[in-house]
């Protein structure tokens, strides 16, 4: 008896967690697809519970899951929802991560201290995952914390390409917070027909979180609408003192542009009421309306996320979607 080989056709499929579940809704309609239905409660005592509503099984899954508050609860969803795919025979399973939870937490600044990052992409490889992709790494060293693919994607593009279309005629200049992320203001500074760099020279005590000093500004600012760029605007102290810092130093105007928007705690005060004209963040975290404000731009992360995916899908290159800079 002659056998015969069964072949099965690759099979896309998208999950989501709860903590934005929207975003995840545009990523799948970016790819011509729709989520898979999902159920997921709390018990009383605050465990989690999940189950898909549909087989999974030789299935190259996706899950997205944007690391918000409360972080714990849907870094510990997402990790079961691994689990599940896992134990159902899914055949390759990457994580989306819009926002890395514990991204900031990637060294020891001092002795006994966790490596919280590296903790987190343990988790993942243990829960089941295959591959990694991210939005905009507090730091590329995080690449190298998890045992398998990561895809480094970047928002830069999109804030870029938005601030170049608004302010694109008017004499600027491109601001690092602090002299750790000259880098990324450089590529900014590519973008922008080669904008001079500045950057705030700053102090920070490693004892109280949240916390910086803005000492000076280094760097040729007076009379530019300044750039203002960061990774992620959390609590909005150092971001909002740097801006506060340009202002005084003769800057024309300042425009505050990030990837990811926390927001915690103070952050919409301090933001509404800083020397910046307009805040650009993407949506890889969720924005409610009450912490919405007239200054602040919201510009979708989905387009970038679906051709990631689409890429890692067909086995592609994702590095190609930055022009080889990934």
């Amino acid at each position: 008896m002659t056998g015969i080989l069964k072949t099965t056709q690759k099979n896309l499929m998208v999950f989501s967690g709860r903590a934005h579940p929207q975003l995840a809704q545009e990523v799948a309609e970016g790819l011509g697809t729709e989520l898979v239905p999902t159920s997921a409660y709390d018990f009383a005592n605050g465990e989690i519970y999940v189950r898909y509503e549909e087989s999974v099984r030789g299935s190259d899954a996706f899950v997205i899951q944007s690391h918000t508050a409360p972080i714990n609860e849907w870094i510990m969803e997402q990790l079961l929802m691994i689990d599940a795919l896992k134990r159902a025979s899914a055949k390759r399973i990457t994580v989306v991560l819009p926002f890395y939870g514990y991204a900031r937490q990637d060294k020891k600044h001092r002795g006994r201290e966790p490596i919280s990052a590296r903790l987190m992409a343990d988790l993942f490889k243990t829960a089941g995952a295959d591959r990694l992709m991210a939005v905009d790494l507090h730091t590329s060293q995080i690449q190298g914390f998890f045992d398998g693919p990561v895809d480094h994607l970047m928002a830069l593009p999109i804030l870029s390409e938005y601030v170049a279309q608004k302010y694109g005629d008017q004499q600027l200049a491109v601001v690092s917070p602090d002299a750790g992320r000259i880098r990324v203001a450089e590529e900014w500074s590519n973008r922008l027909g080669g904008a001079p760099l500045a950057f705030i020279h700053k102090t920070r005590d490693i004892t109280r979180p949240n916390e910086t000093v803005a000492n000076r500004v280094v760097g040729l600012v007076k009379g530019r609408i300044c750039v203002l760029v960061d990774d992620m605007i959390d609590t909005g102290g150092t971001i909002t003192k740097a801006a506060d810092a340009l202002m005084a130093d003769g800057a024309a105007g300042v425009i505050i542009a990030a990837t990811h928007a926390i927001l915690s705690g103070p952050a919409i005060d301090r933001l509404k009421n800083c020397s910046a004209v307009e805040v650009i963040v993407t949506d890889t975290l969720p924005i409610p309306p009450d912490r919405e404000f007239d200054k602040l731009t919201v510009l979708s992360i989905a387009p970038l996320l679906s051709m990631a995916i689409r890429e890692v899908f067909e086995d592609g290159s994702v590095t190609s979607l930055f022009d080889g800079k990934a």
